[in-house]
This record gives C-alpha cells, structure tokens and sequence, in this order.
C-alpha cells in the first residue's frame, strides 16, 4: 500500500503542474510588460522543472514499481490496465508539449494565443477522469 500511496501523492502533484502551467502560459500570452513577461518565465521554468518533472518521474516509478512488485501479475491480462498505460503514455507526451512551449516562452519565440492555452488547459482534465476511472473501476 505505500508503493500505491506514494504513486497517488506524486501523481496529485503531477497533475497540479499540468493543470497550472497552461494556466501560467495563458497569463503570459497576456501580458506585455517586460518584468511580468520575466516573471512568468521564472515561474513556468520553476513549475516545470522543480515540481512537475520529478512529480512525473516519482509517478512513472512507483507505478512501474507496483506494475514489477504485484499489479502486472495480478492485472497484465486486464484491458483496463493496457488502456491506462497507453493514457500514461500520452500523458508524458503531454509534457514533452508542455516543454516545448516552455522553450517557446523562454526564447520569447510564443506564436499562440491565450485562447488556444485556455483549451489546452482543458486536456490533462480528460486525463485525469480517464485514469482514475479505469484505475478505481477496472472495467474491463
């Protein structure tokens, strides 16, 4: 049970970034004055590299942990759990977007709008929802 604690907690925090950091990026976008623009910069590379990176790689641990101490052997021939590693996946590739678009800011190179942050800020809810559900439930 601590394994599945420990993986619950880094994937709260996980989950708070990605859910902040489009939110940072929309305020950004908005803002035109050199020192609010440098301190977004600041607080975006915080996020991404003081709490939502080690967040994703405490999470893929512990879940990679409990898949090799127990849960690959008990659930490996479940869908629930092949549909909840796929979402995982696409989730990290949701930070790796998320990276880049750091990138994009830091080197004031940005071509988007708030309006397309504000709907990017919509996608890791969708992820959410899914994993628990199919982790909770275990559908199939």
């Amino acid at each position: 049970m601590w394994l599945k604690a420990f993986h619950l907690i880094f994937m709260v925090t996980w989950f708070a970034g990605l859910f902040y950091l489009p939110r940072l990026f929309v305020y950004h976008t908005m803002t035109s004055d050199a020192v609010g623009i440098a301190r977004f910069k600041i607080m975006e590379r915080k996020l991404f590299w003081g709490i939502m990176t080690p967040a994703m790689l405490l999470t893929l641990l512990f879940g990679v942990w409990m898949l090799a101490d127990y849960a690959w052997a008990v659930y490996g021939g479940s869908g629930w759990l092949h549909v909840k590693l796929i979402l995982v996946a696409l989730l990290v590739g949701y930070h790796g977007l998320c990276w880049q678009w750091l990138r994009d800011f830091a080197e004031d190179r940005n071509r988007r709008s708030h309006l397309f942050y504000r709907w990017v800020n919509e996608v890791p809810v969708l992820f959410l929802f899914a994993i628990v559900l199919l982790a909770s439930l275990k559908p199939f």
